[in-house]
């Protein structure tokens, strides 16, 4: 079974920058359409980048459109996501994960019960 590894969370000032890394236990990240997704206490699990493997595509929540970025290594043993001008709406815990899916459509699709490959988290705390 795969396990993915995530890095990179912390507590920053709002404004500020962070880098999350995602790694796979077994070297490879198994699946072609990677997302990273965040949860708070309470609420439902929040898709907010997705990049499918097979075109580099990517999408993005509109809450974190233009200030996160994600990115995957080309040896597809990494995954990452860019966050600038962090907002204490942020806060949340992130969640690296993978799955395979037919079309850049269905990776748009992918909900938190689809996944089939996940981490257990990264905290990230944006205080004001």
């Amino acid at each position: 079974q795969v396990q993915l590894e995530e890095s990179g969370g912390g507590s920053v000032q709002a404004g500020g920058s962070l880098r999350l890394s995602c790694a796979a236990s077994t070297g490879f990240i198994d699946g072609n359409c990677m997302a990273w997704f965040r949860q708070v206490p309470g609420k439902v699990h929040q898709g907010v980048a997705r990049i499918y493997a097979p075109t580099d595509s990517t999408n993005y929540a509109d809450s974190v459109q233009s200030r996160f970025t994600i990115s995957r290594g080309n040896d597809r043993r990494t995954l990452y996501l860019q966050m600038n001008s962090l907002r204490p709406e942020d806060t949340a815990m992130y969640y690296c994960t993978s799955v395979w899916v037919t079309s850049y459509a269905n990776c748009l699709r992918t909900r938190w019960p689809d996944i089939t490959y996940r981490g257990q988290g990264t905290q990230v705390t944006v205080s004001s």
